[in-house]
C-alpha cells in the first residue's frame, strides 16, 4: 500500500526551472545557449518583481554605524530601497532608545537652510544612484552630534540565477510564478513560439497574482478618518 512521502521540501534548481518553461513554451532545451539565454530572461524577470513592489523574502534588517559631523553613508549595492528606518541611541545599554526617523525626499532636503546644524539626526534623505555610485546613499539632518546606530529594514535585490545547479532565490510560493514568468519571457524572443506569448503572459499574471495575495504581511490595520471641524 502506499503511503504518504513525509516529506515537503520540494525544489528546483534553475536547470530544471529552464526545462519546464521551454517545455511550457513549446520546445525542448537543446542547447547550451537555450540554458544561457534563460538564465538572462530570468535575472531580467526577477527584476521586473523588484518593481512590482515588496517581495516579503527580500526584507532585511541591518544597521550602520553612524559618525559625529559625518552626515553622507553609502548602503550596500544590493539595497533597492529602505522601507522602515529609526535611530538607535545609547545601543547595548540600559538606556538604548529607537526613535523615529523621518524619510524626507531632494526638495524638502534642498530646502533645510542649515545643512551643517549637528544633533540627534531627525530625518533623512536617500539617493538610488545608478552606473559607478550603485550604492545607494543617505543623508542624515541634523548631522550626527556624537555615535548612533542607523537602524533599517531595507529591501534586497533578489540573487542572481547564477549556475545550473544554482537553486532560485525565491520562496517555494513563487515556483510555479517564477515558471510561468520565465515561459512568458523566452515565448516572446523566439519567433515560432509567438502564438502562445498571449496564453503564457495570461498565465504569468495570473500566478504572480496569487503568490502575490499570500506573500504579505498578515497584521490588521485600523484606519480612523480626520476630520476637521470649522
Amino acid at each position: 500500500m502506499a503511503t504518504v512521502s513525509n516529506t515537503a521540501s520540494f525544489n528546483m534548481d534553475f536547470t530544471e526551472i529552464a526545462e519546464e518553461a521551454w517545455e511550457r513554451a513549446g520546445r525542448e532545451m537543446r542547447s547550451g545557449y537555450d540554458l544561457r539565454t534563460a538564465r538572462r530572461s530570468m535575472n531580467l524577470l526577477t527584476i521586473e518583481w523588484a518593481n512590482r513592489g515588496i517581495n516579503m523574502w527580500t526584507i532585511e534588517e541591518k544597521t550602520t554605524d553612524l559618525i559625529a559631523n559625518v552626515a553622507e553613508y553609502a548602503l550596500d549595492a544590493d539595497t533597492i530601497d529602505v522601507i522602515e528606518q529609526f535611530i538607535r541611541e545609547d545601543a547595548g545599554t540600559s538606556t538604548q532608545s529607537d526613535l523615529t526617523l523621518n524619510r524626507i525626499g531632494v526638495s524638502t532636503y534642498a530646502s533645510i537652510p542649515n545643512k551643517e546644524a549637528t544633533g540627534r539626526p531627525l530625518q533623512m534623505f536617500i539617493e538610488r544612484l545608478g552606473g559607478a555610485n550603485a550604492n545607494p546613499i543617505v543623508t542624515f539632518w541634523p548631522k550626527p552630534d556624537k555615535a548612533y546606530k542607523f537602524c533599517y529594514f531595507r529591501l534586497r535585490r533578489i540573487r542572481d540565477a547564477g549556475t545550473g545547479v544554482n537553486l532560485p532565490d525565491v520562496v517555494f510560493r513563487f515556483l510555479p510564478c517564477l515558471v510561468a514568468g520565465l515561459a512568458y519571457y523566452i515565448a516572446m524572443k523566439v519567433p515560432e513560439l509567438a502564438p502562445r506569448v498571449d496564453m503564457l503572459k495570461a498565465i504569468y499574471e495570473e500566478q504572480f497574482a496569487m503568490a502575490a495575495a499570500e506573500d504579505r504581511e498578515k497584521t490588521s490595520a485600523r484606519f480612523v478618518p480626520s476630520i476637521g471641524y470649522h
